[in-house]
């Protein structure tokens, strides 16, 4: 304890009633050779008994907390697990050699950030180093980041071409120490080669600048638990580019099922894959759902009158083009459809 007069520190107990002691004893002493000042050894001199030290301080509460926030503890990126394909897919290898590329670049450890190491882990995969120069969002500035693949779906699949939309969710350190979250979805684009497919070229997704007033029923997506969306889809959301018919049909079928989307608008191709028709998806009317009531579409074992049954809602909840792994009967014209690209999605169109 500290003195509050001088800031001296006060002696303990046991230096108390030591001090105490050795009064006496010089007081008797005093006493014996009649007192005053006249000569007397123990009045001017040392003490004749042992030297005793009064106790350490013990540290305040104060001094305490500033030690344990003089070093703060930094928190750690996400680990998340390697996403793998199902043994489903028509063409494995394409999805595995998509997400490969995606996580080497938009996953790296600390002294591996910059395009130079992102360069050298493509190349470890045997693509083009090149690649790198089109990541775009994928590649942020920033001392480390850790990269979640929620899922890898065909734009597209021919016989010696490929697309695959790669919807992930990205963590990266920021200069003051802390973590920030976002994502991208990337559209890769693949050519069959041996022994493996290639990559050529990378889109990512960049959505629009948020709107200032998005439509209530944006908000009414964004708060219901029972729709997942990546990242790059919750952007297009807020961006406002999403259309009503859209919205309101994801609503309604949240009302019966649990849905998990891949895409919106980012990162989807600009026309139907192989031909030159425009898709929906870019211009905000269409919807790719890849995970039903937490089932994949493109799992052998996932019930079949479960995708149907969500199929056919999805037609009635207004849609004109219902794709999936499916060849149903009935609707409107071509309302449904199926080929390999739409085995692990289910697509789901509107015309305004």
């Amino acid at each position: 304890m500290l003195n509050e007069e001088t800031g001296a520190p006060r002696p303990g107990r046991r230096g108390l009633l030591l001090a105490g002691a050795s009064a006496l004893l010089l007081s008797a002493a005093g006493c014996a050779s009649g007192g005053g000042s006249s000569g007397s050894a123990s009045a001017t001199g040392p003490a004749t008994g042992p030297a005793t030290n009064p106790p350490e301080p013990s540290p305040t509460p104060a001094a305490t907390a500033a030690t344990a926030t003089a070093t703060p503890t930094v928190a750690a990126l996400p680990k998340p697990p390697p996403w793998q394909p199902n043994a489903s897919d028509v063409q494995p290898d394409v999805k595995r050699r998509a997400v490969e590329l995606v996580t080497a670049i938009g996953s790296w450890p600390v002294g591996g950030q910059g395009p130079g190491a992102a360069k050298a882990r493509v190349a470890a995969l045997g693509l083009p180093p090149t690649l790198v120069d089109q990541a775009g969002p994928l590649a942020p500035a920033a001392a480390e980041a850790a990269l979640e693949v929620i899922e890898a779906q065909y734009g597209g699949i021919l016989a010696d071409t490929s697309s695959v939309m790669v919807a992930c969710r990205q963590w990266t350190r920021q200069p003051d120490g802390s973590i920030a979250e976002g994502g991208t979805t990337v559209d890769v684009r693949l050519s069959r080669e041996q022994p493996r497919w290639a990559v050529t070229e990378l889109i990512p997704g960049v959505p629009a600048a948020p709107t200032a007033s998005p439509s209530p029923a944006v908000g009414q997506v964004l708060a219901q638990p029972r729709i997942q969306l990546p990242p790059a889809a919750v952007a297009d959301l807020r961006s406002g580019v999403v259309h009503e018919s859209v919205l309101r049909a994801m609503l309604d079928l949240a009302g019966t099922y649990r849905l998990s989307l891949t895409v919106l608008r980012s990162g989807h191709p600009l026309d139907v894959f192989g031909t030159s028709r425009p898709s929906d998806h870019p211009r905000g009317r269409a919807l790719d759902v890849w995970q039903i009531d937490g089932q994949a579409v493109v799992d052998a074992a996932t019930p079949r009158r479960l995708i149907e049954s969500f199929m056919r809602d999805a037609a009635a909840a207004g849609s004109y083009n219902v794709g999936g792994p499916i060849a149903l009967s009935g609707g409107a014209g071509n309302q449904f459809f199926t080929d390999e690209t739409h085995h692990d999605h289910v697509h789901i169109g509107f015309t305004t």
